[in-house]
């Protein structure tokens, strides 16, 4: 015989048996034990220690809030969430409203937000490492002057090999051995003018 559908959250007047009534009158049913009505499975878990303590008002808006959740998630149906709201805020006790939510989780269920992968035409490029022989242009140009351009032929092998790298390779640099080339140059060209001017004075001389 199947048990009726009356769930513990109901009241007597929303029995199946009719209003007011808990169940058949004793000894109605015949060579068989009348069905109890049971609360779902883990009902008695739900149940609090102080279950027949009185509710508060916080007690009464802590069960609303998570009918609420659960009407939320499709979890109960319009007249089901009207009906057990109505019941929290008229419940007495803890035990009536623990009741109301055993069958429910304790708040909402956090939903796994959905992993997109970035398409790879909108990732950033990675930036492409600086050439070596660019960076010791750079250094050896920029010492051209406290070493009074003693370095300046360094910067320029250096600055020449480089920028052929970079064009063969792709790797960045060019500034820095753009900047080698050009203190290089004006180094040699420093030197050039000023041996030229010491030999031309040795020659007045002589």
């Amino acid at each position: 015989m199947s048990q009726p559908s009356w769930q513990p959250w109901q009241g007597k007047d929303e029995s199946p048996y009719g209003p007011g009534r808990d169940g058949p009158a004793a000894g109605s049913w015949s060579g068989a034990q009348a069905p109890v009505a049971r609360p779902w499975p883990g009902y008695a878990a739900a149940q609090p220690v102080g279950s027949a303590m009185l509710a508060s008002h916080a007690d009464r808006e802590r069960a609303v809030d998570v009918l609420r959740a659960g009407y939320g998630e499709g979890r109960l149906e319009k007249s089901e969430f009207d009906k057990r709201v109505e019941r929290a805020y008229a419940a007495r006790t803890v035990g009536e409203l623990a009741l109301l939510v055993a069958d429910l989780p304790l708040g909402p269920v956090p939903q796994p937000a959905p992993f997109t992968a970035v398409p790879r035409t909108f990732l950033p490029a990675p930036r492409p490492r600086a050439n070596g022989k660019a960076v010791g242009a750079a250094v050896c140009g920029l010492l051209c002057v406290p070493t009074f351009g003693f370095t300046g032929i360094p910067a320029v092998i250096l600055g020449h090999t480089a920028r052929a790298e970079i064009e063969r390779t792709g790797e960045s640099g060019d500034g820095l051995a753009l900047t080698g080339l050009v203190f290089g140059w004006l180094s040699i060209a420093a030197w050039s003018i000023l041996m030229t001017l010491m030999v031309a004075v040795g020659l007045a001389s002589g």
